[in-house]
């Protein structure tokens, strides 16, 4: 203990200088004290002896009983009777004496107060005299008092308060610097925050703005200078305690639950090494496998490697399913090797997790395995123009878990795979490459009977071929797709290689359409007949009419 109070007045600048006699003397005494009593003694090998501890610290051993006085309670009993010498004020070791009696010699105190006896079979099992043991135990119970009462004297007392006064003042000023450093330290940061901090980003992400970033670094400080002043206030009382013998044994314990678990922590890395190692050379070569396989995937994906039935886009979400099953089977083989990876408890959290990820994420495990699915199925690609139930738009994200969706509105709309998987799906952008005609818009307009097909689909065409977007080859084309009761329908096709222009396309149609029929005179009108025919014109075309016909009259009969 003393060595460790020695330890402390070391670190707090110089005050071990206004103890050191005191010190010297106090560690002289206790070392004598433990030479005398740490001698080893022989022919006890099957005996176990009971400490005499009176100031918790062991003076001697008591191996024998006498009479039906067991070998504890005689330690007990001298204990307590080295605690009475401690507290007579009038103590002189002089009046410590030993005396013979028939079966042992005595330690007695002032001639009248038995101490401790010391028989024949004492002597014997320490490999000495009873007498000598006497004499030998008597100078240790001297030692011990004389030892007791020199720490506790008044003036001692005195210098050990005027010792932690001085402790504390230290401890003041120690505060007072690390605060005026942190001061300063953020007080540079803050006028500095140009120079240092620009931000933080991943690839193209802006993960943390220069204020952020700032507002963190402050954080991470403020953080620093609590822990520092816990720290000091904490050794400090060790320190503090460690200068009165009542609360010696405060210190070592406070101390014991900084450095116990720091050095349980430390020789646990140290065993840990062996297999961090292993772990390092498992993670290196699993990287190793992955870069090889990574380096067929873009091969593939450049075309520069083909394989029959294998699509270029499926390299990737191909190689993102290898590299989670060449991780996991990783984890496996790492697993072993982590800390207290076979404690029971470990074992269970692991279990508890994977049942919580089991019972949460069935919706995502769904959604995740659809869009797997959707992967290999390939009904649409980032870009693609598509129409999924009531949702039309252009595809903009694929995700394991959703597919995100951009209309001609600019709404963006989020589907889960497993919507998408059993919803029906259209691609207007599957046949839009340079190596097929395009998408067939088409729209349709009914008019009258009256009208001759062949102007309208003159008409028609000509919208066709005035509309930005459509393609000139192939021509459009019109379908008379029915004969109705008073008009007929007819559809206007024509290719186009922007389906996610559709809107815009069909717009500038039908205003072209509206265009081409004025100009040619034809009225685009529906025309409905009742069956009040007399006085009306036939609605069949005049190129199928005689040259006489004449409209007739309208006839009124009247009748009597």
């Amino acid at each position: 203990m003393i060595k460790l109070k020695l330890v402390f007045l070391y670190l707090f600048f110089g005050c071990s200088i206004l103890v050191s006699s005191q010190t010297k003397q106090s560690e002289k005494s206790l070392n004598n004290i433990e030479k005398e009593r740490n001698i080893l003694p022989q022919g006890k090998s099957n005996l176990k002896g009971y400490p005499v501890t009176p100031f918790r610290d062991t003076l001697f051993f008591i191996y024998n009983k006498i009479g039906s006085f067991d070998a504890q309670n005689r330690a007990n009993a001298i204990t307590s009777r080295i605690e009475v010498l401690y507290k007579d004020p009038f103590f002189s070791k002089d009046s410590l004496n030993l005396s013979r009696s028939e079966i042992s010699v005595d330690v007695l105190y002032k001639k009248d107060f038995l101490v401790m006896s010391v028989t024949d079979l004492d002597g014997r099992t320490m490999g000495s005299s009873d007498f000598a043991l006497a004499q030998k135990n008597l100078a240790i119970i001297q030692k011990a008092v004389l030892f007791q009462k020199e720490n506790n004297d008044t003036i001692d007392w005195a210098k050990r308060i005027g010792l932690v006064f001085l402790l504390l003042t230290f401890v003041v000023l120690i505060v007072f610097t690390i605060n005026k450093l942190f001061r300063w330290l953020r007080f540079l940061i803050i006028e500095n925050k140009e120079r240092y901090f620009s931000g933080f980003k991943i690839k193209e992400s802006n993960v943390l703005s220069p204020d952020r970033q700032l507002e963190f670094v402050l954080k991470i400080v403020k953080v620093i200078y609590i822990v520092f002043l816990i720290f000091i206030f904490y050794i400090s009382l060790p320190a503090i305690f460690s200068i009165f013998p009542e609360t010696e044994n405060y210190a070592s314990v406070l101390l014991n639950w900084i450095f116990s678990p720091a050095k349980a922590a430390l020789m646990g890395f140290v065993h840990f090494l062996p297999n961090l190692f292993s772990i390092t050379v498992i993670v290196v070569l699993f990287r190793f496998i992955l870069k090889i396989i990574k380096f067929f995937v873009d091969e593939i994906q450049k075309g520069q490697i083909k394989i029959d039935g294998f699509y270029s886009d499926w390299a990737m979400p191909t190689f993102n399913i290898v590299k989670v099953l060449v991780y996991a089977f990783m984890v496996v083989i790492i697993f072993p090797y982590l800390p207290g990876s076979n404690s029971p408890i470990f074992q269970g959290v692991s279990v508890f997790v994977g049942v919580l990820f089991s019972l949460g994420s069935s919706n995502a495990i769904a959604n995740m395995v659809a869009g797997l699915v959707i992967t290999y199925m390939r009904p649409f690609k980032i870009g693609d123009f598509i129409k999924i139930g009531d949702v039309t738009g252009t595809v903009i994200e694929k995700s394991p878990l959703v597919t995100r969706v951009r209309t001609p509105k600019q709404e963006d709309i989020t589907i889960p795979n497993a919507t998408v998987l059993s919803s029906s799906s259209i691609n207007y952008s599957a046949n839009t490459n340079d190596n097929s005609n395009g998408l067939l818009i088409h729209t349709t307009i009914t008019i009258g009977y009256d009208t001759p097909w062949v102007d309208v689909h003159k008409a028609l065409i000509a919208a066709a071929m005035r509309t930005d977007s459509l393609e000139k080859m192939p021509a459009p084309f019109v379908l008379q797709t029915s004969l109705n009761d008073f008009y007929v329908s007819y559809e206007i096709n024509a290719y186009t290689k922007h389906p996610n222009q559709q809107p815009s396309i069909y717009s500038k149609l039908h205003q072209n359409i509206q265009d081409c029929f004025n100009e040619a005179g034809l009225e685009i009108m529906s025309s409905h007949y009742t069956s009040l025919r007399d006085g009306n014109r036939t609605t069949i075309p005049n190129d199928y009419l005689d040259k006489n016909y004449t409209s007739p009259s309208f006839n009124v009969t009247k009748e009597s």
